[in-house]
């Protein structure tokens, strides 16, 4: 069963910055699409941002366009998420998974999620 962990989240003041990584074990993270989606307290999980296996397609939802930033490095069998200029309206649970690829903001997760990583961003 394909399923990654989360890891790099924490408590931030607002306008800081965070770097969440997402970690592949016993299988070759290369081969596919990656999706960062997170869940505040009381709404649904949304997607935040995905990127192709290679690396070529990426999508933002709109309220993170120019603040976060999706990478990969295949090579470490890791994705990664830059969150700048980080806003309360950030605080959620995120998480990572794979996706039947990146058209859209939303894509289908295809492999189990994890516990995800908490991000807080308060003063």
């Amino acid at each position: 069963q394909l399923q990654l962990v989360e890891s790099g989240g924490g408590l931030v003041q607002p306008g800081g910055s965070l770097r969440l990584s997402c970690a592949a074990s016993g299988f070759a993270l290369r081969y596919y699409a990656i999706g960062w989606f997170r869940q505040a307290p009381g709404k649904e999980r949304e997607g935040v941002s995905c990127i192709s296996s290679i690396g070529s397609g990426i999508k933002y939802r709109d309220s993170v366009k120019d603040r976060f930033t999706i990478s990969r490095d295949n090579a470490k069998n890791t994705a990664y998420l830059q969150m700048n200029s980080l806003k309360p309206e950030d605080t959620a649970v995120y998480f990572c998974v794979i996706v039947a690829g990146c058209t859209s903001v939303n894509p289908t997760p295809t492999s189990s999620w994890g516990q995800g990583t908490q991000v807080t961003v308060s003063s």
